[in-house]
């Protein structure tokens, strides 16, 4: 029984160890640049990997924030220029799960619209570099201003992440026309700060020199996308004022005003709710969500 019990966990950790290496999964700190490093620039500091349970001591005020967007492991790095001692940069490579995720965290971060020519998507300024790659979200800081440097890592490290997962392609669904570049997010709960909408992607479109926001809502199924705008209905009824109901593309749409983010248009779309809120112009609100639904596959 005992050389029985044996066997059974040899085979158990095979087929773990098979499934690990046929997935691509390699060390984290394997994606901490070592020897291949620009002539002028040494490794001071690290890697140093952190776990669910020891992020907190690395970024106590922001690890609840990765925590929610499924964080699962990091590892941390310093490096430092040998003829400026001041001139460092500091590299966090985060395992994110999957590249939903990864972006989500990354449409967090990034505040502006400024590509750096790395990774699927990223961000770069005269102190900092972000981008997101498959499953990982990398981000570096320079204390001194480098940008030139902090390309030079970013491309560094994206160049060791072999996940060549494609974006989330939630983001090709909304419409270009008057999309503000760099404001598509994805949240993990609580999209436009109500618990009912739960998970999902919003972008900030511009109408002048106002803005207003569409959503794409994600459900596991259509009842629960369908209980979800109900719900969403008798929250506005109690909050402010149900309008009378809409067609876009052959599918009713509900309207309403909110008190704190006015005017507003959703509709159900399969496991999806699509919606366009804080709009001035009705008849842009309903073209633009009209292209929206088409997108939405």
């Amino acid at each position: 029984m005992f050389r029985k019990t044996w066997i059974i966990l040899f085979i158990m950790i095979g087929i773990w160890v098979w499934c690990e290496a046929s997935s691509g999964a390699a060390p984290l700190d394997s994606l901490i640049p070592k020897k291949d490093l620009p002539a002028e620039w040494s490794l001071i500091h690290g890697p140093q990997t952190y776990n669910k349970k020891t992020l907190f001591e690395h970024i106590n005020g922001q690890a609840e924030l990765y925590l929610k967007y499924g964080f699962r492991q990091s590892v941390f790095a310093i490096y430092q220029d040998k003829n400026k001692a001041q001139n460092q940069i500091e590299v966090d490579v985060y395992d994110m799960g999957n590249v939903v995720q990864a972006f989500g965290v990354f449409s967090r971060f990034r505040n502006e619209d400024r590509p750096g020519g790395f990774g699927i998507d990223s961000f770069l300024d005269d102190h900092t570099a972000l981008f997101y790659k498959g499953k990982y979200y990398v981000m570096l800081y320079a204390p001194e201003s480098n940008p030139d440097s902090l390309k030079q890592f970013a491309k560094l490290v994206s160049s060791k992440i072999s996940d060549s997962s494609s974006p989330p392609k939630e983001i090709s669904f909304f419409p270009k026309l008057g999309l503000k570049p760099g404001s598509i997010q994805y949240f993990p709960e609580g999209l436009l700060g109500h618990q009912f909408l739960k998970s999902g992607f919003q972008g900030t479109y511009l109408e002048g020199e106002k803005e207003h926001t569409l959503f794409l809502a994600i459900f596991k199924d259509s009842q629960q996308a369908e209980a979800s705008l109900k719900i969403y209905q008798d929250d506005l009824a109690k909050k402010g004022k149900v309008l009378p109901a809409g067609m876009i593309q052959r599918v009713k749409v509900f309207r309403g005003e909110d008190p704190y983010q006015g005017k507003a248009m959703v509709l159900q779309k399969g496991f999806y709710l699509l919606g366009s809120i804080g709009f001035e112009k009705e008849e842009n609100a309903e073209n633009r969500l009209s292209e929206f639904v088409k997108n939405v596959k």
